[in-house]
């Protein structure tokens, strides 16, 4: 997936222009993945800090050298099926972003009442077919959710955002200070003998946020003209696969099975059994009776959950580190 994410931009851009921040455990495989990108445009976090040190890292990096251009970020586990449509509505954002300390952000039209996606309450027209945003709202429980979808004015918070390198850089220093003047010494050691060294040694200080919670909620709360952040609805065909749920979404989508089953085994059988997610594909799989559940079997554990729960697969995870039973993870 994440050479796919490189390829649909391409068109866009050189390869020189592109940059990844992973970890140290992926780095390697990463690098092997893109061999277009040299050692330097991929870089390895210490510790995971979220996606607001990260992006930040990146803005103030470019800082140094163009200020001026437009940053966009591109997670790597989203599935985009119009990819030509795609880069025109990239094109677009990159215009916009370019003047006035704009921010811009790619809003999925929701399909059902998601708890595990942020939103995006949109206000009036503006430039091109963007809207202004009036605010973002994280993860709602399912009945805030239902009524972001009966509203018709929210959308889906797809992660993706355009914005200069000027720009993100001082949304940062105003919105998130201390780690601000932490990624700008970082940053200032960059292809010197003390980068290494300093980012190892620097980096864990930074606060663990998101880039949502650390700039786009605070810059909204300004209101809809002074806050300059603008919402571009996406009609791409979008899907993020960071839920057993989108997964199920999507490969529904591709195999289309009447009964809505998906399920990867070596012998099956169902009776009176709908919308099921089952992956235990060495053994043999009896669904009697059940809708809408995930099973999902591995060497070591198993889970079991109902699609509108998945996404609180993130809560066992927690569960896990705090006990620290790390293989499981």
């Amino acid at each position: 997936m994440i050479q796919q994410t490189v390829a649909r931009l391409m068109p866009l851009a050189p390869a020189r222009n592109f940059w990844v921040i992973t970890n140290e455990d992926l780095k390697r495989e990463v690098t092997r993945q893109l061999p277009r990108l040299s050692g330097r445009q991929i870089i390895a976090e210490p510790v995971g800090r979220n996606t607001a040190p990260a992006i930040g890292l990146a803005a103030f990096l470019l800082l140094r050298h163009e200020p001026e251009a437009v940053l966009g970020l591109f997670p790597s586990d989203h599935v985009i099926a119009d990819e030509a449509r795609f880069r025109r509505i990239i094109e677009l954002g990159i215009r916009i972003a370019r003047s006035d300390q704009n921010i811009v952000v790619l809003g999925i039209r929701p399909t059902r009442p998601e708890t595990g996606y942020g939103y995006i309450e949109a206000g009036s027209p503006a430039e091109g077919d963007s809207l202004r945003v009036r605010r973002f709202t994280e993860k709602p429980d399912a009945e805030r959710a239902a009524g972001f979808l009966a509203a018709g004015n929210y959308f889906w918070n797809s992660g993706m955002f355009l914005w200069s390198a000027h720009t993100l850089a001082n949304a940062l220093g105003e919105h998130l200070p201390a780690t601000a003047s932490v990624l700008e010494k970082i940053a200032s050691t960059f292809q010197t003998a003390k980068f290494a060294s300093t980012f190892r040694h620097l980096y864990p200080k930074c606060e663990n946020i998101s880039i949502d919670y650390a700039v786009l909620e605070p810059r909204s709360a300004k209101g809809e003209q002074a806050s300059r952040i603008f919402c571009l609805p996406a009609d791409f065909g979008w899907n993020d696969l960071g839920s057993w749920t989108a997964l199920h979404e999507h490969q529904l989508a591709k195999r289309n099975p009447a009964d809505g089953n998906l399920i990867s085994a070596a012998g099956i059988f169902t009776m009176q059994a709908e919308g099921n997610y089952i992956h235990a594909p060495e053994k043999f799989v009896a669904a009697v009776g059940v809708n809408n559940l995930v099973i999902v079997e591995t060497d070591d554990a198993l889970l079991v959950t109902t699609r509108d729960q998945a996404q609180r697969v993130g809560d066992v995870v927690k569960y896990l580190d705090k006990k620290k039973l790390h293989k499981l993870v």
